[in-house]
């Protein structure tokens, strides 16, 4: 399980840089995996704080994702993986834009939403903006079932 947030501030999206699977940089929103025994709003605000420097306040949940992948595994074998995503609006209330050191993002920056596109992201980004515009009130985004990391669902 894991937990993300949409910051929209000024036209602008927030966004961290991490690293594919192939090593190729990629735009993500803000978030990450909850730990053992942790509230997955306790893990949005510390992901975010990690990941961009900022403290938010979470004021709404738009919705969650569930991703079903096989993925293989540092041994080669066939992992069965199924992760659900939690996904946040979050107002910046504190702190300052900086970078994660040592962490799973390199980078972080407010991207004009315009040009959300044209940037090499992940999926999850496109689907917590569809969630942003839509605000489903089952919390499942049309989105769904439309995009390549969610085939036939």
């Amino acid at each position: 399980m894991a937990a993300y947030a949409v910051c929209v501030r000024d036209g602008k999206l927030l966004l961290a840089r991490g690293r594919g699977r192939d090593g190729t940089a990629e735009w993500t929103l803000p978030g990450g995996g909850t730990e053992h025994g942790e509230d997955p709003y306790d893990t949005v605000l510390r992901e975010v704080e990690e990941e961009t420097g900022y403290r938010i306040e979470p004021t709404g949940l738009l919705g969650v994702d569930s991703v079903h992948r096989r993925l293989p595994d540092r041994f080669g074998r066939t992992v069965d993986h199924h992760g659900l995503r939690l996904v946040y609006e979050g107002r910046v209330t504190g702190g300052a834009l900086r970078n994660e050191v040592g962490g799973s993002t390199d980078l972080a920056a407010w991207q004009h939403l315009a040009a959300v596109p044209e940037l090499k992201r992940v999926g999850l980004v496109d689907i917590g903006l569809a969630l942003w515009r839509e605000r489903p009130a089952t919390g499942r985004s049309s989105i769904i079932g439309r995009h390549p990391r969610h085939p036939g669902k």
